[in-house]
């Protein structure tokens, strides 16, 4: 299913508020002036408010993406998109793509 491309800026958050930022985008290819963001770039997570307290396991530190584009690649790396998902570590909770750039969509 087609869906709008992420980039460097798109507005990334783990389930407990923390933003995520990726820690490798793909400089080559841009999207409304920041590059895109691929498969293979994990994401740290800062501000988790994870209740690290009541249950005793950590806040979300970083996170992997499992599922992108099929059709559109950088550089041989499936591109992400606004309907992929991802799995943070260590509390396993996914990460909610809030907001992205509206012009480029792929497949």
């Amino acid at each position: 299913m087609p869906g709008f491309m992420l980039h460097s800026g798109a507005t990334v958050l783990c389930t407990h508020a923390g933003m995520a930022q990726p820690t490798a985008p793909f400089p080559r290819v841009t999207v409304s002036g920041q590059p895109i963001v691929t498969l293979a770039s994990p994401y740290t997570v800062a501000g988790c408010t994870f209740p690290a307290m009541s249950s005793g396991a950590p806040p979300c530190a970083t996170a992997q993406f499992v599922s992108s584009a099929i059709r559109v690649t950088a550089m041989g790396q499936p591109v992400l998109l606004m309907d992929s998902q991802a799995t943070c570590i260590p509390t396993g909770t996914p990460l909610m793509i809030v907001a992205t750039q509206p012009r480029v969509s792929a497949m």
